[in-house]
């Protein structure tokens, strides 16, 4: 949880509201989930856009569409102009993107941004 308003005066300094009644939560995983880490939710669709600092070699979570849960795993060289392969339990998709199911099955996706030498 995100906290709304945090106090600097006694006795509660440095502490922390619920962001319940903010939108504070929803802007941070806009910012999160959607700019940085670049996952686009279009419909069914899952389009991985990252906008990663070069130095970092990739993430991991695991997406909750529905019942079904995606683990993640994005891997990128340091380079900055990079292509994009994606892998949906194992095979290539022909875009760089992946049609969710909400079939409560296990499915994983793999990213490779691979640079140019």
């Amino acid at each position: 949880m995100v906290s709304a308003d945090v106090y600097a005066v006694a006795p509660h300094a440095s502490c922390g509201d619920c962001s319940g009644y903010t939108s504070s939560a929803g802007w941070m995983y806009q910012l999160l989930v959607e700019s940085l880490l670049g996952l686009q939710l279009q419909g069914a669709r899952l389009r991985p856009l990252p906008m990663l600092p070069a130095q970092w070699p990739g993430f991991s979570l695991t997406y909750r569409f529905g019942v079904t849960e995606y683990p993640i795993e994005l891997r990128q060289s340091s380079a900055a102009d990079c292509q994009q392969q994606v892998s949906l339990d194992g095979v290539l998709q022909t875009t760089a993107e992946v049609l969710l199911v909400d079939d409560g099955a296990a499915h994983r996706v793999d990213i490779e941004c691979r640079c140019q030498p």
